[in-house]
């Protein structure tokens, strides 16, 4: 372990130094407060071993991986490995051609902490020399981006009034709408675009993933499962509030949110579904909502959170208890398969790593995963650069607005990509 007088300096060297490799995994939590954060930053480096999986027997293979591989795993899981978990399929077109599951064994780790930096692996004297004196390359001015909608501003608002009368028929009461906007032929600096994200849209889950020429670009608020001991806490972010300079005004939106019927309807109806995807790995009783209707703010929105947690019992192992609450109910709906199955027919493309989660397997047997929301992801090979954003969808809910959440919520990836 060493302190670093100029942590800020050395955390961008470091994640300059980190997208020079093939593979890289950088999280950032931006000293967001958090009662079950381990680190206030993560950096993996390198891949000694990698697994990529479609869905059939994804589970299964990292269950393997995992169990050759004890120390640290980073990777991610995408959305679409519900068809694995449930009988489900997704149809809908997909430009990115990224894995469902993805996981690599790093052959370096730095973790910061405050001013302390502690290096596993590698030569750690040249790490901290190269860390601390090489230049910082600034990267040339960004063109910007022209993204195409999947959906009219008419087409949406059609189809969630389609979606309402399935709710208004009892087939789901809650479900999460998303669309997409994407841009073919995109060249992008993926580093320098992360780092205008990160600066734009500081989030606790932030993160930059490399495999390739495969990028993931996250400027994530939400939390989907962590394991601190034997215990499983989730995090589902439902109720979405924007954000004013006026402190008054900014108040007064945190009262409204707080109080809105239907934003307080959707979270307590992800919660009690996630309460129920816990039960399937908890010790009788030990499921409990910590908090509900908790509100946190960032740089671009307020939104509600609320935190569940449980015991996990002994017989079930890690990646069963991912399996086991797995697409998150914040990004899914209820019930969970259909309005999973609804969201194939309304949806026009392939969710992929959106809706999935990125994270972390620790030595200590600890792990945590993120959501992935405010995300670009970009096939540099294929120059497609795609993000999704969505919205609760209730019976109260109203379209229109619903058009205007997932405008604000695209707010920061416009504003970084000359789009504001």
């Amino acid at each position: 372990m060493t302190k670093v007088a100029d942590i800020a300096s050395f955390k961008q060297k470091a994640l300059q130094w980190a997208a020079g490799f093939d593979t890289c995994c950088y999280m950032d939590s931006h000293q967001f407060s958090d009662a079950y954060g381990k680190f206030d930053t993560l950096i993996a480096v390198g891949a000694k071993a990698h697994l990529k999986a479609s869905a059939g027997d994804s589970f299964a293979q990292l269950e393997a991986f995992k169990a050759a591989n004890p120390g640290w795993l980073m990777g991610f899981f995408g959305y679409d490995l519900k068809n694995e978990i449930e009988a489900l399929n997704s149809n809908n077109p997909d430009h990115l051609n990224f894995p469902d599951l993805f996981f690599f064994v790093p052959e370096i780790i730095i973790l910061i902490k405050g001013d302390e930096v502690t290096v596993e692996g590698g030569d750690v004297a040249e790490l901290f020399v190269s860390g601390t004196r090489f230049e910082l390359v600034h990267a040339k001015h960004q063109q910007s981006i022209n993204f195409k909608p999947r959906f009219s501003k008419n087409e949406y608002i059609e189809s969630v009034e389609q979606i309402k009368q399935h709710i208004a028929r009892g087939d789901i009461y809650v479900t999460n709408f998303c669309q997409e906007f994407y841009s073919q032929e995109a060249v992008i600096d993926p580093l320098a675009v992360y780092d205008k994200l990160k600066a734009v849209s500081p989030t606790p889950f932030s993160t930059f993933f490399k495999w390739g020429d495969n990028y993931v670009m996250c400027a994530s608020p939400e939390r989907f499962l962590a394991k601190r001991g034997n215990k499983l806490i989730s995090q589902p972010i439902k109720g979405t509030a924007r954000r004013d300079e006026d402190a008054l005004v900014d108040q007064s939106l945190i009262e409204e949110l707080r109080n809105h019927p239907k934003e307080l309807q959707e979270n307590v109806m992800i919660v009690d579904l996630v309460r129920n995807d816990l039960t399937r790995s908890a010790k009788e009783g030990t499921v409990k909502t910590e908090e509900l209707y908790g509100i946190q703010s960032f740089a671009q929105v307020h939104q509600m959170v609320s935190t569940v947690i449980c015991e996990k019992r002994d017989d079930v192992s890690d990646i069963q208890a991912i399996k086991n609450t797995f697409p998150m109910g914040s990004m899914t709906g209820a019930p969970k398969v259909s309005a999973m199955q609804l969201m194939e027919r309304y949806e026009r493309s392939k969710r992929g790593v959106y809706s999935g989660a990125i994270g972390y397997f620790s030595p200590d047997g600890n792990f945590d995963f993120n959501v992935v929301i405010r995300t670009l992801l970009y096939n540099a090979a294929g120059q497609y650069l795609s993000f999704h954003v969505g919205s609760a969808i209730t019976y109260h809910a109203d379209a229109e607005k619903e058009y205007d959440e997932c405008m604000l919520k695209a707010k920061a990836i416009f504003e970084v990509l000359g789009n504001a």
